[in-house]
């Protein structure tokens, strides 16, 4: 908890104390008390405990350990692709995927004073790839922080005139700085899509409508793999909406592949196309079934 700068510690304490008080309640999150997470805790459940972890890794470990009953974390953004480490996260994490949620993301440019100079921009990586066109036309140099939120109340917390800060336009009343310009992402559509984390599965027969099912996997070193491995989906007429591939240790010897489908085990054609899968490959490993928020295509 030391790892927050002081302008958030008090709020963190406050808001650990309300969640771990009741952890059915508790929705975990990465970064300070204003981060686009807090605010996608809320969005996605109103009536939640958002529950501020410093790291990705601390988020997955309260779900974990039962602190709290949720986490939900960023998975991938529409301007600046898959969040780091996450893909590694996931799987190593135990936990199930039992819902995803979509959030438009505004980055506020914030500072000490009204009429700063800044020569730097404090954010997380995420965000200031996310507003670099912009950071780069008015000659301010990007630094990364563990969090958005963070890096608000860090500058909030120190004296230099000429450092600013890139969150949430609610951090800069939070923290007391002085929004600076309200709208510095490089496209008026970023979007971030989350997930949330559960110790145990999604129950599929309390939801409708369109399933999606999240998966990871690693195709044998032979040629043609991935070819005959995607051949499944589609000859059994599955909708694969995302493919990514990424190495796993240094050996680069096997590539992995995370991968949403439309549909969810149990149904006739994704048992057929995910039998065929696990023919082609070395690991199949689910990571969770949930219901579609958004339409893709």
């Amino acid at each position: 908890m030391d790892s927050y700068p002081a302008p958030a510690l008090a709020k963190v304490k406050e808001m650990t104390a309300i969640a771990t008080a009741d952890p059915a309640r508790a929705v975990a999150f990465q970064g300070a008390p204003g981060a686009n997470s807090h605010l996608a805790a809320l969005e996605y459940d109103p009536e939640c405990h958002p529950l501020p972890c410093f790291s990705f890794e601390d988020a997955i470990d309260a779900v974990k350990d039962g602190t709290a009953a949720r986490a939900i974390i960023p998975i991938e953004n529409s301007l600046h692709g898959r969040v780091a480490d996450i893909h590694f996260l996931l799987p190593e994490s135990g936990l199930s995927i039992v819902a995803e949620h979509f959030m438009p993301i505004r980055h506020c440019l914030m500072a000490k004073t009204a009429d700063a100079k800044l020569t730097t921009a404090m954010s997380h990586p995420q965000a200031l790839g996310q507003c670099r066109h912009y950071l780069r036309a008015h000659d301010i140099i990007p630094v990364a922080y563990a969090d958005t939120a963070a890096a608000a109340a860090f500058v909030a917390a120190n004296d230099d005139p000429s450092a600013g800060a890139i969150a949430p336009p609610i951090a800069a009343e939070m923290y007391g700085l002085v929004a600076i310009n309200d709208g510095v992402q490089d496209d008026a559509s970023n979007t971030t899509r989350f997930v949330v984390l559960s110790r145990d599965p999604a129950d599929r027969s309390a939801m409708d409508g369109t399933l999606m099912t999240t998966f990871i996997f690693e195709v044998k070193n032979i040629p043609a793999a991935l070819y005959k491995a995607m051949g499944g989906f589609a000859t059994n007429g599955v909708n694969m909406t995302k493919l990514e591939s990424y190495q796993n240790g240094a050996s680069f010897a096997a590539t992995e592949f995370f991968a949403d489908i439309e549909g969810a085990p149990g149904d006739a054609a994704v048992d057929r196309a995910l039998d065929e899968l696990r023919f082609h490959c070395n690991s199949v490993r689910l990571l969770g079934t949930y219901k579609q928020t958004r339409e893709r295509g």
